[in-house]
């Protein structure tokens, strides 16, 4: 990767090679000899350290490696006025603009980042608008937006490796510190937690262990959890912790920063994997109650299935009709030395009953297919196999017979379409399933994290740039979600449902508003605001003339400071070395 600024060749006699390729120059650093034992003698060993300036034979790109071999050497941080596009998307800019000042971040953050708080903030408009989050990319996002930094100053790839590496422990949590406290700790909120884990193939992390991966390939994992305020529609922090951690054992720990933050009146919302007798104990010593999903087919609810099944799921009074589904309420303990009893919310979904069915009908077909391929044969059956046949070996460990356990395969017939929510406090079943259908939007901030963020690979190599990203990641989500509430509250008010109110088809068409540089070197807006993007504007309290506003302010504080970057050809992003001096690393 060849960066956008030049430097001076260095001048080492017989260290730097000028290498020539097509219409390119390239410079090579020899930086040591190796011993070649087949032809006895030591031949130079070489990398590419940068692209010769085409107008200038003293200047170079450099690239990576130049500042491997030449680490005393000043780079530019920030990238020449010539580097700006001659048009600008404003729109998007505009919107997360009004995002950012409506929660007061950039102060938040100018108290601990100073002032690298606007390359921050472009970091966070270039994850939510190009979906990506690879620094080396970032400088042709500037190229074209505008800009939170200091008089709307491009910053290198190298500054933003820089920035990435120098974050704190301090800086982020003193920002949650400060994002926490400005939340209103009186009102009753319920808490979704939930978290996900990364696959890793970075060197030696802290955060990178082993573990139970959702998604294994048999990598290494690190963790990474939110805590989500589902009455109000905000994340409230995020955690990091090694892969070999599990969710469960995580979770007390997760009360704790809740606790520490303030908040009182609080309610947590928790999928299945954070069920354990010790989790909830130690909830409710800490006074907060909690709202949990169990699966109709687990041993804990089933019998009550079982028990109230065929009383509840044609009764018209037990009807949820917003998702469609009945459901009933009893009262039971949720464990036997459990000091109260609970609320169990008990409900039936027609057609995720015919789903199950069906689902189990087809895992059911699979064994006996792969039963009778192998009959006769010592074959090793898993346990799940015995669970629903009886199975038959000859004395030489050879299966011969198998029968359905038709009392088992009738249970599950019966629990398919069946699922529990277990609360701490007295609610009907409608309100526990509404709180809990509530958890989505924080399983659809995981979902944007990885695809609509770009962080399904985090493409860092050291602990203090995992943190950077991790926190930049979490500073975005706060964004989006924020747009994403916003516009669905616009499309229920509207009669039609536009397809262009999605956070990314809004993005997408809010990129459209441009402005354009002029002959005298002015940038203003090139065409008015189109309905659609009027539309999605509204959204944001913004309209036409708010846009024409911010053109303005943009255009008098970049005046006069640009011209078009100059047209060199892309360098290949290919590291080479000399094995021998006899090897022509370009062919």
């Amino acid at each position: 990767m060849y960066y956008n600024f030049t430097v001076k060749i260095p001048v080492i006699p017989g260290k730097i090679i000028r290498k020539k390729k097509g219409n390119s120059t390239y410079i090579l650093y020899q930086y040591g000899q190796k011993y070649n034992k087949v032809k006895q003698y030591s031949v130079p060993v070489r990398a590419i350290i940068g692209k010769v300036h085409p107008d200038d034979s003293t200047l170079m790109y450099p690239n990576e490696n130049y500042q491997v071999y030449f680490p005393d050497v000043e780079l530019p941080e920030e990238l020449p006025d010539a580097y700006r596009s001659c048009s600008l998307r404003i729109g998007s800019y505009a919107v997360i603009r009004y995002v950012l000042n409506e929660y007061k971040i950039p102060e938040m953050l100018t108290k601990r980042f100073g002032d690298d708080t606007g390359l921050l903030l472009d970091l966070v408009s270039y994850m939510i608008v190009d979906e990506e989050n690879a620094g080396q990319y970032y400088p042709d996002f500037a190229f074209c937006h505008p800009l939170f930094s200091d008089g709307m100053g491009i910053y290198s790839d190298s500054k933003v490796s820089r920035f990435l590496s120098s974050f704190t422990k301090d800086q982020t949590i003193g920002f949650l510190d400060d994002w926490n406290r400005n939340r209103d700790h009186k009102q009753r909120i319920y808490i979704s937690y939930d978290s996900s884990n990364k696959n890793c193939q970075a060197g030696d992390l802290e955060l990178v262990e082993y573990g139970k991966a959702k998604d294994d390939k048999g990598l290494p994992v690190f963790n990474m959890a939110i805590a989500f305020d589902n009455s109000n529609r905000v994340p409230l922090f995020y955690e990091e912790y090694p892969g070999s951690i599990t969710d469960i054992s995580q979770f007390v720990h997760t009360v704790d920063k809740v606790t520490e933050y303030g908040y009182k009146n609080v309610g947590f919302i928790l999928d299945r994997g954070y069920f354990s007798k010790e989790n909830i104990r130690y909830m409710e010593s800490e006074g907060y109650a909690f709202i949990m999903m169990v699966k109709g087919q687990k041993e804990l609810v089933s019998s009550l299935v079982l028990e109230h099944r065929d009383t509840f799921e044609t009764d018209r009074d037990c009807n949820i009709r917003s998702y469609r589904v009945y459901g009933k309420t009893v009262k039971a303990k949720l464990y036997e030395d459990d000091s109260a009893e609970r609320f169990f919310h008990i409900y039936f979904d027609p057609s995720k009953q015919a789903a199950e069915r069906e689902l189990l009908e087809l895992h059911l077909d699979r064994f006996k297919q792969y039963m009778d391929k192998h009959m006769g044969q010592a074959v090793s059956l898993g346990k799940t196999y015995g669970h629903y046949f009886k199975l038959t070996y000859d004395k030489k460990g050879n299966l011969i017979s198998y029968k359905e356990h038709k009392d088992v395969i009738q249970r599950e017939l019966q629990l398919c379409g069946y699922f529990c929510i277990i609360t701490s406090e007295e609610m009907t079943a409608a309100q526990a399933l509404i709180h809990y259908k509530g958890r989505d939007i924080s399983e659809k901030l995981f979902s944007a994290d990885k695809s609509f963020i770009g962080s399904k690979s985090v493409r860092i190599c050291s602990n203090e740039a995992l943190s950077a990203k991790l926190f930049i990641e979490f500073i975005a989500l706060i964004v989006r979600n924020r747009i994403y509430n916003l516009l669905k509250e616009t499309m229920i008010r509207l009669d039609a449902r536009p397809n262009y109110m999605t956070v990314p088809a809004a993005i997408r068409e809010l990129e459209k508003i441009e402005m354009i540089r002029r002959n005298n070197g002015t940038y203003k807006l090139d065409h008015a605001v189109s309905k659609r993007q009027k539309t999605i504007l509204s959204s944001f309290g913004m309209d036409a003339d708010t846009i024409k506003a911010l053109a303005k302010d943009i255009g008098t504080l970049l005046k006069n400071n640009q011209s078009l970057m100059d047209d060199t050809d892309e360098p290949d992003e290919e590291e080479y070395e000399y094995g021998t001096d006899e090897i022509d690393i370009f062919d």
